[in-house]
């Protein structure tokens, strides 16, 4: 029996809009908004008072696991609601593509530095407790709060979701993004050297890392506004469709 999901992603521009969306999920991660907050959201979702490290590991990475649960229902809602207005705004979908990669290059310009106005987060006035109970919760306020500051590498991909017009492919790149944001919350979870010494690695050069991502969005943007990214996209499509394996 043929795999509808796996279908889904070799046969058309999920090939190359899933990668995407993992790489901006681990820019999201080293934005200036999340990294420096990370050890605050351990200690937070692990419900601590002293530093995660002096706590059980088993209860910390609970607590993480549920706090990417309520990023990721935010997260992949949006990329369905994505993918359905794409289906519903079809015969306008060209020109919509066109204005959203004015948008997107906006966004990259945001990322790098340029129009601090937007460069801001949005912080609900209620709390949620402490620990397990409220680590869904954190998730689901992070996602809600932090969008504005996130929100370049966001536009990216919940703009590819609504060329792609389906809603399950707006889920499929939601899922991509949170697994792109998550794994990294995971690997210092778990408090492993190499991940400790590469966080630290991103604070230093949080500022290329912003420049290197800004340009890769605005350079999403210009191919959207000139149309060339559709053409690149449907390209790879009838490549990857005609392609047939020698064995």
């Amino acid at each position: 029996m043929a795999d509808p999901i796996g279908e889904l992603v070799l046969g058309g521009n999920l090939l190359i809009a899933i990668p995407i969306a993992i790489l901006a999920g681990l820019v999201s991660f080293a934005s200036p908004c999340v990294l420096p907050l990370v050890p605050s959201y351990l200690a937070y979702v692990g419900g601590f008072t002293g530093t995660p490290e002096q706590k059980g590991r088993g209860r910390l990475l609970l607590g993480v696991a549920l706090f990417i649960l309520g990023f990721s229902v935010v997260f992949v809602t949006f990329g369905i609601l994505f993918g359905t207005a794409g289906l519903l705004l079809r015969p306008w979908l060209d020109l919509i593509l066109r204005i959203a990669g004015v948008v997107v290059i906006l966004m990259g310009l945001v990322f790098i530095g340029q129009v601090t106005v937007m460069q801001r987060t949005i912080r609900p006035g209620w709390r949620v407790a402490t620990g397990l109970g409220g680590a869904p919760l954190l998730g689901i306020v992070f996602a809600l709060g932090w969008a504005p500051c996130i929100g370049p590498t966001l536009t990216a991909v919940y703009t590819i979701a609504l060329d792609g017009s389906d809603p399950l492919r707006g889920a499929l790149l939601g899922i991509a993004y949170c697994i792109g944001l998550g794994i990294p919350f995971l690997l210092v979870a778990l408090g492993l050297g190499w991940v400790t010494g590469s966080v630290a690695w991103l604070k230093r050069h949080i500022r290329v890392i912003n420049i290197v991502g800004g340009a890769m969005l605005v350079a999403i943007g210009m191919l959207m506004v000139s149309g060339l990214w559709r053409a690149f996209i449907s390209g790879l499509g009838t490549v990857i469709s005609g392609f047939a394996p020698a064995i």
